[in-house]
């Protein structure tokens, strides 16, 4: 058993001290048992401390004083965890030769174990130097009723402690989060920002034909690399930060943004053809710039997973249902073993093991669709696979998070 250092004696005193019924419940064994000394004992292996003190005998013990614990019959109640009643010590046949009572002076005794999470803490006690009829009287009941109270203010103390101490552990963690995402966001994107003004600046320059290759080649890495970081931004905001937190307001220019996002694809995948119907009729809650990334997100997962020889569909309407986006492909279904993990980091969508990404395309659309109140789910069967994002129309006032400003 190890033994409590000082402070955490003085603690203990202290947990003692500020529980306002004790003063009361003190007062209340006094008179009610006629007992003239009534304390709250912290007692250890080593330690008899007084935690709290009624004394109208002139005991001479104050909160902070002790007795040698050897020398108390608590040292006795702490091995055992038994109360002990005495009414009249010269005629107890146990504790009649016992030195306590000669020691400090008493004739009548009460003590019982206070305990609080399963833990012997110390005792509720009294004395008197007048014998005391305690035993036939309700004496005992109301101590070890007094001695579970304190044991109850005691735990609750200190469960109220823990928490205390995990909200502030919990706000550290939120400030190291905030940090980590401001770190991605601004450290990682300064340098790359200086790579791609220098390659502007190379590009107004004249150079031969083998180095504008190679320039462009370094201005598509700049812009993969970005989006790498925006990737990994968003996975930070949603492991760490609490969710990717959206900046919603009433969108009437979504249908634009949408097909913007489709012709920016179309572009990029000239051999490819992209069927798209957009028929938003509605304004929309929602955070456009968002939602033009889980569409890039899902259109680009697509045609990267898709069959070549057959168009990829986009289809975006809405309705009394709400609003929903479907990005539809033809080629082989997906595994069931791997959709079940499909909207997790790091996990690609299709088989294709050489494809570029992090893999976090798929979970960044999930947490946008978390985000908006939506769902996102896929089907995928015979010949098509099938991603549906589905959210109602009307949201929530509009807020902006931190990490979303970091990352701007």
């Amino acid at each position: 058993m190890n033994t409590p250092s000082a402070a955490a004696i003085s603690d203990d005193i202290a947990a003692v001290g500020v529980i306002d019924a004790i003063p009361k419940l003190l007062e209340v064994v006094c008179k009610t048992t006629g007992m003239g000394f009534a304390a709250v004992a912290r007692v250890t292996e080593d330690r008899w401390v007084a935690c709290a003190v009624r004394d109208e005998i002139a005991f001479g013990l104050e909160p902070g004083g002790e007795l040698e614990v050897v020398t108390t019959i608590c040292d006795q109640i702490r091995d055992t965890g038994v109360a002990v009643v005495i009414d009249h010590v010269a005629e107890d046949e146990v504790f009649r030769d016992h030195p306590t009572p000669a020691k400090y002076g008493f004739q009548s005794y009460i003590s019982v174990p206070i305990r609080h999470e399963g833990e012997f803490f110390g005792t509720l006690c009294a004395i008197d130097p007048r014998p005391l009829a305690l035993k036939s009287s309700s004496a005992l009941a109301m101590f070890e009723l007094f001695a579970e109270l304190i044991g109850a203010h005691l735990a609750a103390r200190q469960r109220l402690a823990r928490s205390e101490a995990a909200l502030l552990d919990a706000r550290q963690v939120a400030e190291l989060r905030e940090q980590f995402i401001a770190v991605l966001g601004h450290d990682l994107r300064n340098p790359l920002a200086s790579i791609d003004g220098a390659a502007r600046l190379i590009g107004k320059t004249p150079i031969d034909d083998r180095a504008r290759g190679l320039l462009g080649a370094m201005q598509h890495s700049v812009v993969r690399m970005a989006g790498l970081i925006d990737d990994v931004l968003d996975l930070a905001r949603g492991r760490l930060g609490g969710g990717i937190v959206m900046d919603r307001r009433e969108e009437r220019g979504l249908e634009a943004a949408l097909s913007q996002v489709v012709t920016e694809l179309q572009l990029a995948h000239p051999d490819r053809l992209i069927e798209a119907e957009l028929a938003i009729s509605q304004p929309v809650t929602a955070d456009q710039r968002r939602l033009g990334q889980l569409l890039s997100n899902l259109l680009a997962n697509a045609l990267v997973h898709g069959s070549a020889g057959a168009p990829v569909q986009v289809r975006a309407t809405t309705g009394p249902g709400g609003f929903e986006l479907s990005v539809a492909n033809a080629g082989p279904p997906i595994p069931q073993a791997a959709r079940q993990r499909l909207f997790q980091p790091f996990v690609r969508a299709g088989a294709k093991p050489h494809g570029q990404g992090l893999g976090l395309g798929l979970y960044i659309a999930a947490e946008i669709a978390k985000g908006h109140g939506g769902t996102l789910d896929v089907a995928s069967a015979g010949d098509e696979t099938r991603f549906t994002f589905r959210m109602p129309i009307a949201g929530v006032a509009p807020r902006l998070a931190a990490a979303d400003i970091l990352a701007s």
